[in-house]
């Protein structure tokens, strides 16, 4: 919401939508908005100024960092001892500057927030840096630390952009020495081409346990798994809804909703929100959780949406109490009475006075429980309504919702002799295989069951998936004899217990021309739903067909974007550096052997041409330096050595080791160090490692007589005073891919 319209800028020959200028004539006033919510009294009396008043100021610059809890920890440490520091006695123009604050609520000092503009950032030379420090890390690849449990199941149901997708995904990984955890992310958008920019959130993370579809999410179909030989429904253990809405906590940075407010949005999508609430909790596993949220303050979204669910449920679903979860959050408890207005100002209490006129526009579930013992029993005040002025934040709704027994329409019915009445029939409670569970397209209700010429009741015949947007490529996972395997296992001689099932690929005849590695239980997923599903993306690459290696042994080279979860099983190829031999590799484009450190050297030395691991292990004594591990991709020349790892997250490993990299507004750097060539990187991995696919995915339509016109995401810091880095403006483009001396050339359809 609130994308349209808006002013191009030019940067640094890239188009991007700012969000400054175009807005100067909106008004932020709407009285049918203060009106509605001062009668729904869901902020507390005497605060509603104050309310208005947070919600017509820009939100605050917002930063979570990002990272391997090891990598995590060196980034906060440079921000807190470097850029914290800098800023924190800083004027400009006469205001002094807040030094950035840990938000409270958030675990280990891993989100931060301040005052600090855009325009503010770049009125100082420090600030600026500041601001480049943030560009670039955004854009470089990590993994995050929280708590969680890596076999968790997830299903992330409306998922796009994928900034939350992101961190469920960081969730599984917080442990370096685990490759594959059990666990998986499956993320779903209805909207094909929002699945790509999806994809391109899920990328950066390089993780084998994401899986991205594209289904309704009030009908994603049911998923089956073997297990112990038999094929069982999956069922998962945590599920985020978070529904789309019409979003009015969020004016505080998309301001076009201030003049588009009206209630009839919230009245309209009222019942499609329900629809995805329900098909989530019924694949949700029992003793699972699944969470309810909106970036919408309306109850008509929010506690009616939950009262609905839970009537629905007839116990089977009870609302959480996850106010413990995050000690120092801010929030009002959920509200338990409210009314509806249409957008032309007339309220309703009840069901029963809304005229017949109306009955499709406002629907029953629309209204709180008349019973004040069932209204009681759904403990509504579990919910948890986030207020903008209270912590200085957007408007959100968030409800924790936990599945205590299997929902009372998942029943089966046995099959009928002739004579007997499905109706009366006794029914086993098996959750997961009533006519919806099976197939979304019929309606959980059992009456639909139709009596067949066999005399067996059975649900109406499923209609065929519709799939939409581009077809993709297939899905082949190689087998344990596949050629490829032998010299790439001497070559880097992998452990005997190297997953090769897991290993895959995206075509099934000719040159295999990158491989990618998917965890074993999406495997299992993949192996058994590959007609029932729509699946844009899955995996992480690893290797890069390089033709030139075959000359040394190996026709495939690493790819830096799966070395983490391939290293495990690496015991060849491998070279451990320094601290400062990381300096060399990253701040050189080609450097001689002997650039390198006296033990890198020699090790370098008896390593044949070709493919390598450059690896540094920290060391305990040595404060000064990281103390997480680095595994970077290179080559090993004749008489060079090259890092191949995409300029964004050179940065990122460079300001790990104490460099600072910073360019003026001429593009210079004036760090002190040598030229990182613009492109030098994302030469050696091929135009960038999703840049490098895309090219060789228009070479092959180039053979076949099609233009490469491709589906390529890129993002941007969403606002001059939104620099959330989790919460990425991202364009779509198709784009055309053409090699200059150092950049991509973008052209926007």
């Amino acid at each position: 919401m609130g994308r349209k319209n808006r002013p191009r800028q030019r940067s640094r020959g890239l188009f991007w939508q700012g969000w400054g200028a175009g807005y100067s004539e909106i008004i932020k006033e709407n009285k049918l908005f203060e009106h509605y919510y001062t009668e729904l009294k869901i902020v507390p009396e005497g605060e509603f100024e104050e309310f208005m008043q947070a919600m017509r100021e820009p939100l605050p610059a917002t930063m979570r960092i990002t990272g391997y809890k090891s990598h995590a920890k060196e980034i906060l440490h440079t921000l807190k001892e470097k850029y914290f520091k800098e800023v924190q006695d800083l004027e400009v123009d006469g205001q002094k500057i807040e030094a950035p604050q840990p938000l409270s609520w958030y675990p280990d000092e891993l989100a931060w927030h301040t005052n600090l503009s855009r325009k503010i950032l770049r009125k100082s030379p420090l600030l600026e840096k500041f601001h480049q420090f943030l560009v670039s890390e955004t854009e470089s690849v990590n993994k995050n630390q929280w708590n969680f449990v890596p076999q968790h199941k997830i299903l992330d149901m409306c998922a796009a952009p994928g900034s939350k997708t992101a961190q469920l995904i960081e969730m599984l990984h917080s442990d370096m020495d685990i490759p594959f955890p059990e666990g998986f992310v499956i993320a779903n958008d209805v909207d094909n081409k929002r699945c790509y920019l999806l994809v391109h959130q899920a990328k950066r993370l390089n993780s084998p346990c994401i899986m991205v579809v594209n289904h309704d999410a009030s009908s994603i179909p049911r998923l089956y798994f073997d297990q112990d030989g038999k094929k069982d429904i999956l069922f998962y253990d945590r599920i985020l809804c978070d529904v789309p809405c019409s979003g009015d906590g969020t004016m505080r940075k998309n301001i076009d909703v201030w003049k588009k407010w009206t209630t009839s949005n919230s009245l309209q999508l009222h019942g499609l929100q329900i629809r995805i609430a329900v098909r989530g909790v019924e694949q949700l596993a029992v003793g699972g959780r699944m969470v309810y949220s909106t970036c919408s303050l309306n109850p008509i979204e929010d506690e009616a949406v939950i009262a609905a669910l839970l009537e629905k449920s007839e116990g089977a679903l009870e609302l959480a109490d996850a106010s413990a979860d995050l000690p120092g959050l801010k929030y009002m408890p959920g509200i338990t009475s409210w009314k509806v207005m249409t957008k032309e100002g007339q309220w309703f209490s009840d069901w029963s006075e809304v005229l017949k006129s109306r009955h499709t526009q406002i629907r029953p579930t629309m209204f709180p429980p008349t019973d004040p013992e069932k209204l009681a029993s759904m403990k509504l005040e579990r919910c948890m309504r986030i207020l903008p002025h209270h912590q200085n934040t957007g408007g959100f709704f968030v409800a924790v919702l936990v599945k205590k027994a299997p929902m009372p329409w998942n029943r089966r019915y046995p099959k009928l002799q002739m004579g007997e009445c499905p109706a009366d029939a006794p029914v086993e409670a098996v959750e997961g295989e009533s006519p919806a569970e099976g197939n979304p397209s019929v309606p959980d209700t059992p009456d639909l069951l139709e009596v067949k010429k066999d005399d067996v009741c059975v649900p109406p015949p499923p209609k065929k998936m519709k799939l939409f947007g581009f077809k993709e490529d297939p899905f082949v996972f190689l087998t344990e004899d596949d050629p490829i395997f032998p010299p790439v296992q001497a070559f880097y001689d992998l452990s005997p217990d190297f997953p090769k099932l897991n290993v895959l690929t995206r075509t099934h005849e000719g040159k295999k021309r990158h491989l990618y590695m998917v965890s074993k239980e999406l495997r299992n997923v993949l192996l058994n739903n590959s007609e029932r599903m729509k699946v844009i993306n899955t995996g992480v690459k690893i290797w890069s067909r390089n033709t030139d290696g075959e000359q040394f042994g190996c026709a495939f080279r690493l790819a830096q974007e799966g070395v983490y979860t391939l290293c495990p099983y690496i015991r060849a190829r491998i070279l451990n550096i320094s601290v400062e031999d990381v300096k060399v590799l990253l701040t050189q484009e080609n450097p001689f052997l002997s650039k390198l450190g006296d033990d890198a050297h020699n090790q370098a030395k008896k390593l044949g041409m070709g493919s390598i691991v450059l690896r540094y292990l920290p060391d305990p004594k040595d404060l000064n330096a990281p103390q997480c591990p680095i595994d970077l991709c290179g080559w090993r020349g004749k008489t060079s050595i090259r890092a191949f790892v995409p300029r964004n997250e050179r940065l990122h490993y460079l300001r790990m080791v104490g460099v600072e990299v910073f360019r003026d507004k001429q593009g210079k750097r004036n760090d002190g160090s040598t030229e990182i060539p613009e492109g030098s990187a994302e030469d050696a991995e091929g135009l960038s490692q999703e840049a490098d696919l895309l090219e060789q995915e228009g070479e092959e339509m180039e053979q076949n007589g099609s233009e490469s016109n491709l589906f390529f995401s890129v993002e941007f810091i969403q606002s001059d005073d939104d620099l959330e880095t989790t919460k990425l403006f991202p364009i779509l483009c198709a784009i055309y891919i053409s090699r200059s001396a150092n950049r991509l050339t973008l052209t926007k359809k």
